[in-house]
C-alpha cells in the first residue's frame, strides 16, 4: 500500500515537470513516504532526516517532505524534531503533496496537512510505475479490526471500499496499456464491500470481474484476514484461470490464548480447517503467512503451539517478526508482560528452522515441473541469469540470453532452495505488451 502511494506521489511530482534522480544528493525535492508498522521505521526516518539536513545545509533550496503513516501518527512531532522539513502530509493527503511543496516554496514556511479522513480514492491521480507490465490497484483502505498489536486502524482509518466499477475500469485502462498482472490491495481485502452493500460476498465477485478483463493474465491480492476468508473467495481462485495459485494467509500465532489476546477472531483449528479447504480446492496452491514472535505474555507453551501449527501448515514461506510495541495500541501497554529479548531471539531462530524446512520441502516437490514465468529482469548477482516469478509468486532464476521484463516463458524447475527456485528456459511464450515510456526533458 505504501509503495503504491509512493507511485502516486512520484506521478504528481512528474506532472509538475520534475524528473526522478538516482541519488538524493542530486535532488531538488526529496519525499520520504513512511511506514510505522514496526519501531525500526521510526528510527530509520529520523536517521535519514539527519542525513538530509546536512544536504540542505549545503543546498538551502532543497525541499524535504515527509508523508505516510508516520506523518499521520507523529504529526507535529516531525516538525518539532526536524524543523527544516518543508512539508508534512498524512495518509489521507497524498493528493496534496505537490501543492504543499509549492506553498512551502512560495514562502508559507513549513506546511502540514493531516486529515483524519479525506477523499478515499482521489480520481485521476497520475502514477509513476517503475514496472510497466504489473500494477497495484487499491480496492480498499483502512481497517475495522482491532488487533491488539496493530497501529494500521489509527493511521489508515476505517474501512472504505472502492466501487466495483471504478476498480474494474482502472484494470481495463491498465490492460489497454499492456499491463498483464494486477495485485488488488487493501488492509483487509476479503472484507471488501461490506461498507458498500449488505449483499455478500462482494470480494469474490470482484475477483471474477477483474479476472475477466481482456489482456490481464494474472490477478493477485493482498492481504486477507483469516476470519474473513470465505468459501466463495476460494471458489473464485479455483475457477478463474487468471487468479494466481497463491494465498497470503497471516497466522500471527498458533496459540489460541495468544490469538484471543491479539483479538484475531479465530482459533488455530479453524485457521487450519480453512487452509485445508483452500488447498483441496486450488491444486498447487502456495501459502505464505505472517508470524509474530514474543507477543506480550507469550509463554514457552504458547510458542511450542505456534511451532506445531507452522509445521502442520507447511508454508511456502513466512514473514516472521519480533513483536514491536506501537504507541497507541493495546499491546504496547502490556509492559509487565513483555518477553525478554534473549528469549525472543532464541524462539525466532527456532521458528526460522521450521519455516525453512517446510519451504524447502514444498519447493523440492516442484523440481521437474514446468512453470509459467513472468520475467522481471537480470539477477542482481549474475547478469547472465534471469529472474522471474511463477504463478505461485515464487522467485525463480534461470540462465538465458537477455529477455525484456514482462516476457512470459516456460521454465523447467531443476533445483530448489528455501527462498527460490532454479530452472532452465524451455520457450518464450509471449513478448511484453506494455508501451516503453521514454522520459522527455524540456530544455
Amino acid at each position: 500500500m505504501n509503495e503504491h502511494d509512493s507511485e502516486r506521489i512520484a506521478g504528481l511530482l512528474e506532472a509538475e515537470g520534475m524528473v526522478a534522480t538516482e541519488s538524493a544528493d542530486d535532488a531538488d525535492v526529496v519525499v520520504l513516504n513512511t511506514c510505522t508498522i514496526r519501531e525500526n521505521a521510526d528510527n530509520k526516518l529520523y536517521g535519514t532526516l539527519g542525513h538530509l539536513k546536512s544536504l540542505k545545509d549545503r543546498s538551502p533550496g532543497l525541499q524535504i517532505a515527509v508523508g505516510g503513516c508516520m506523518a499521520q501518527k507523529d504529526q507535529g512531532l516531525i516538525q518539532e524534531r526536524a524543523p527544516f522539513v518543508d512539508a508534512v502530509f498524512g495518509t489521507h493527503n497524498v493528493a496534496s503533496a505537490a501543492d504543499l511543496l509549492r506553498r512551502a516554496a512560495a514562502g508559507e514556511g513549513p506546511v502540514m496537512e493531516i486529515l483524519e479522513e479525506g477523499d478515499a480514492f482521489p480520481s485521476a491521480l497520475p502514477v509513476r510505475r517503475d514496472v510497466p507490465y504489473a500494477a497495484w490497484v487499491t480496492i480498499q483502505i483502512g481497517c475495522d479490526n482491532a488487533c491488539a498489536f496493530c497501529i494500521v486502524p489509527s493511521v489508515r482509518g476505517r474501512e472504505i471500499s472502492r466501487p466495483v466499477d471504478d476498480v474494474v475500469g482502472e484494470v481495463r485502462s491498465l490492460a489497454a496499456t499492456g499491463t498483464v498482472e494486477v495485485t488488488l490491495l487493501g488492509q483487509n481485502v476479503n472484507s471488501y464491500g461490506r461498507d458498500l452493500t449488505r449483499r455478500r460476498p462482494l470480494f469474490s465477485e470482484l475477483l471474477r470481474a477483474v479476472g475477466e478483463v481482456e489482456g490481464i493474465r494474472r490477478v493477485r491480492y493482498t492481504s486477507p484476514h483469516p476470519k474473513d476468508l470465505r468459501p466463495e473467495t476460494i471458489a473464485a481462485m479455483a475457477e478463474v484461470p487468471t487468479v494466481c495459485e497463491h494465498l497470503h494467509y497471516p497466522l500471527q500465532s498458533g496459540s489460541d490464548r495468544i490469538l484471543a489476546a491479539m483479538h484475531r477472531g479465530y482459533t488455530a483449528q479453524r485457521y487450519l480447517e480453512k487452509l485445508v479447504s483452500a488447498r483441496q480446492a486450488v491444486p498447487g496452491l502456495a501459502v505464505t503467512t505472517d508470524i509474530i514472535v514474543g507477543f506480550p505474555g507469550e509463554t514457552d507453551a504458547d510458542f511450542e503451539r505456534t511451532l506445531e501449527v507452522v509445521a502442520e501448515a507447511e508454508y511456502d514461506s513466512a514473514y516472521t517478526f519480533v513483536f514491536s510495541p506501537r504507541p497507541g495500541t493495546e499491546a504496547a501497554e502490556l509492559t509487565d508482560r513483555f518477553v525478554p529479548a534473549e528469549v525472543i531471539a532464541e524462539r525466532f531462530a527456532r521458528l526460522k528452522v521450521v519455516v525453512e524446512r517446510s519451504a524447502l520441502a514444498r519447493h523440492e516437490r516442484r523440481v521437474g515441473l514446468t512453470e509459467e514465468v513472468l520475467v522481471e529482469g537480470p539477477s542482481r548477482k549474475d547478469p547472465a541469469v534471469l529472474a522471474g516469478r511463477t504463478r505461485q509468486n515464487k522467485l525463480i532464476h534461470f540462465p538465458s540470453a537477455p529477455l525484456a521484463p514482462g516476457t512470459f516463458a516456460d521454465v523447467r524447475v531443476t533445483r530448489a532452495a528455501p527462498h527460490h527456485l532454479m530452472g532452465e528456459l524451455l520457450a518464450v511464450t509471449a513478448k511484453p505488451r506494455h508501451r516503453t515510456m521514454i522520459p522527455v526533458v524540456a530544455v
